[in-house]
């Protein structure tokens, strides 16, 4: 199972740099257009990705930045919300890197933004749900570049993985 959780730790780090090396092909205008999407902008969504992702690793971890709102914006920069995505990125991996199978196994407690109360669930469903969250939220962000760039790179995880095959062969 950790395996597993590698890997998506790996492609969510692939997936999240082409999606912000396209976005920032866009100009400033349609990069921060309001395109009525759940957070509204290219902007919006890339921050919602990381307020996200910071809330769960709290979780996991116990330590990183605290966010109490779901459509913080926690750079109006596009270069330091690059920045520290891929720090963010870096932290995932070192963290599941780190995770033994009996860690994976185990549970964890936590307490939700939208429904603040007690939850016991078991680490592994868990982090699923929070690759799964990334993947959601990285579709939305890939339709805007769609509908304002005329284009979006690929983010099929089958694509990560023939890279990932290639350099090691």
């Amino acid at each position: 199972m950790k395996a597993h959780f590698e890997m998506f730790a790996a492609y969510n780090h692939w997936a999240n740099a082409r999606l912000f090396e396209a976005a920032n092909a866009l100009s400033d205008t349609a990069y921060h257009s309001d395109e009525k999407a759940f957070f509204g902008s290219v902007h919006g969504t890339l921050n919602h990705l990381l307020v996200g992702d910071r809330i769960w690793m709290r979780r996991f971890t116990g330590q990183g930045p605290e966010h109490r709102d779901l459509n913080e914006i926690i750079h109006e920069d596009r270069a330091a919300l690059a920045q520290a995505r891929k720090k963010e990125d870096e932290r995932i991996i070192t963290w599941v890197d780190g995770l033994s199978e009996a860690e994976l196994t185990g549970d964890i407690t936590y307490m939700p933004i939208t429904t603040p109360r007690e939850i016991r669930s078991p680490l592994a469903p868990l982090m699923a749900h929070f690759f799964n969250h990334q993947t959601h939220h990285r579709g939305q962000a890939h339709a805007l570049l769609t509908r304002l760039a005329d284009t979006a790179p690929s983010l099929d995880l089958v694509y990560f993985n023939y890279e990932r095959m290639e350099l090691s062969n």
